[in-house]
């Protein structure tokens, strides 16, 4: 089955124990999950909710883990509000692997923004835009990802679908 991975900033430069908002992450997995009930989408945080509070031993085994699975993915969406170094890692991995990246950030003269993605949008909205335009769908089908057919039926997602990340 194909997946999506949802790359994005956890903790950027912040230099405590603290974490930025993930609101975002509930709009972009929704959508993903509603647009595409077919593939998976895999979300950090809905996966390891409490990774602050995780040991070393276990924090680089999650990170190291969350690279790997990042890389074989078959497509990261990346948010990239401002600079995160993880989140450059997973763009770097999954682009040294072929993957399809599309990343989500005003920073598109950043080089590792404009060299590592197929594809950048602005904002949260410009992505719900690409969406549901069925862009990202024509994408997926061209690379093999989902089915030729799929990717001419515009997508409508449902509002409901949009579970938390």
């Amino acid at each position: 089955m194909a997946t999506i991975f949802v790359a994005g900033i956890i903790q950027g430069s912040l230099q405590d124990r603290s974490i930025h908002g993930q609101s975002y992450r509930d709009r972009l997995v929704g959508l993903l999950r509603a647009t595409f009930p077919e593939v998976t989408t895999y979300c950090p945080i809905e996966n390891y909710p409490n990774s602050l509070d995780f040991s070393d031993a276990t924090a680089r085994e999650t990170f190291f883990g969350l690279m790997e699975r990042a890389g074989a993915a078959d497509v990261l969406v990346a948010y990239a509000p401002e600079a995160s170094m993880g989140t450059a890692i997973e763009m770097w991995q999954a682009h040294r692997n072929g993957r399809l990246v599309i990343t989500v950030s005003p920073m598109a003269a950043n080089w590792a923004i404009r060299f590592l993605s197929d594809v950048v949008l602005p904002d949260i909205a410009a992505f719900e835009r690409f969406v549901g335009s069925g862009e990202l769908a024509r994408l997926l089908a061209a690379r093999g990802i989902i089915a030729r057919s799929r990717a001419g039926s515009h997508p409508t997602p449902r509002a409901e679908a949009a579970d938390e990340c």
